[in-house]
């Protein structure tokens, strides 16, 4: 079967109707407490390199809004540039970006999530884009618009209601004008809640690779960096049927997990001294063939200059790497490009369709044995912030996330 002929359409008109319809019986219970505190703690970034732990008090709720506790959040290499080097001059900023927690109290005129699915009092949530500047993307404008430019939760400017982001232990969700998106994930339990946002980013990119008709279930596909988008990256060509996956990484444990993720091969290029001798290996890995199609997941500019290399005459290559500015990358516009037609597509975090397609993703991923919540290698207290984001730079751990009592 051809995946360029799968009907997403379809494939979402089902999964909005499940939605609306018989809802699966929640993963956890709701919770029991009777009584909202009047104040909440945020980690807010103060300086570089430094959280403090800060309490405000919870605002009212209005008619349009809601307040959820938190239960985790993830730490995304977003948080970990922003951690170390500002690069988005938000400081100071509450951070927290891949998070999920419990509704605990609404307005009246919230009744359903952004997919029309019914919500209340003790639902699990996650949220997704911020459409306050732009409200004319809406959940059916699939790729109409680059949605990169959005605002999210976790990268807010600080203003007087402080609970912008899911480091915390409540987050505020603004309605009305305010743009926010969110969905009702009641039947996911909290490591795949907490994993929703960065698998999103994969399913986009997957998407992305689709547009270019090569990406089918028989395709040899290369994915350079192993880190958790790496990893994720071959859970989900695993879960769509691709078999022939070449995993590229200079760290074996990561290596040795790629293949628990779905790739049938592995490359370790701290074992080879320069390109010829890597690509000549990447092709011995997949049978004597350069790849029908790659994903290049580093943020290294030098990976994304060397894996062209890998690549067939006629093949294609999706680079998600790069969510801020990691330097210039050097290319052979003749030889890697041209001589070769290599069909080049660039994806950026994902559309709101694309989150609604995850959530199945990640049953799917489970139903099959992929070992999803291992990808969460620590999990700290939000008063262990700081540690939790020197652990994600030291890069000794797969996926950090904070996860409250």
């Amino acid at each position: 079967m051809d995946m360029n002929n799968v009907n997403i359409e379809e494939i979402v008109k089902q999964v909005l109707s499940g939605m609306t319809g018989n809802a699966p019986a929640a993963a956890s219970a709701p919770a029991t407490s009777t009584g909202i505190p009047k104040t909440a703690r945020v980690a807010v970034l103060t300086e570089k390199e430094h959280f403090d732990i800060k309490e405000y008090p919870i605002p009212p709720i209005g008619d349009d809004d809601i307040l959820v506790k938190v239960e985790g959040c993830g730490v995304c290499g977003t948080d970990a540039h922003e951690f170390k080097r500002d690069p988005f001059n938000l400081i100071p900023v509450a951070l927290g970006h891949e998070g999920t927690g419990e509704i605990v109290a609404m307005g009246k005129n919230v009744k359903v999530d952004t997919a029309g699915k019914p919500v209340k009092v003790g639902d699990k949530v996650v949220t997704c884009m911020i459409f306050k500047d732009d409200p004319d993307i809406t959940m059916f404008d699939l790729n109409k618009k680059n949605v990169g430019g959005a605002d999210v939760y976790g990268l807010l400017p600080d203003d007087d209601v402080h609970l912008n982001g899911w480091f915390s232990d409540y987050i505020f969700l603004r309605g009305g004008s305010f743009g926010t998106t969110f969905f009702n994930v009641s039947d996911l339990d909290l490591d795949s809640r907490i994993l929703i946002e960065p698998c999103a980013v994969l399913v986009h990119a997957v998407e992305r690779a689709k547009t270019t008709g090569i990406l089918r279930f028989n395709s040899r596909v290369v994915v350079q960096g192993c880190g958790p988008i790496g990893l994720i990256c071959i859970a989900v060509l695993r879960t769509m049927g691709v078999e022939h996956i070449c995993a590229v990484d200079g760290n074996e444990k990561r290596l040795e997990f790629a293949k628990r993720m779905g790739a049938d091969t592995s490359v370790n290029f701290m074992n080879f001294k320069g390109i010829e001798a890597l690509t000549e290996a990447v092709k011995e890995a997949q049978g004597g063939h350069l790849a029908d199609f790659a994903f290049q997941c580093t943020g290294n500019p030098k990976a994304h200059a060397n894996i062209y290399k890998f690549i067939r005459n006629g093949g294609g290559l999706c680079e998600l790497g790069f969510f801020i500015n990691g330097g210039d990358a050097t290319i052979n516009p003749h030889f890697d490009l041209c001589s070769k037609e290599i069909n080049l597509v660039g994806s950026w975090v994902y559309t709101l369709r694309d989150y609604v397609t995850t959530f199945d993703f990640l049953k799917r991923a489970k139903a099959i044995g992929l070992p999803m919540s291992e990808l969460i290698t620590d999990k700290f207290p939000l008063e262990q912030i700081n540690e939790a984001l020197q652990t994600n730079l030291a890069m000794t751990g797969l996926k950090i996330a904070v996860v409250n009592k």
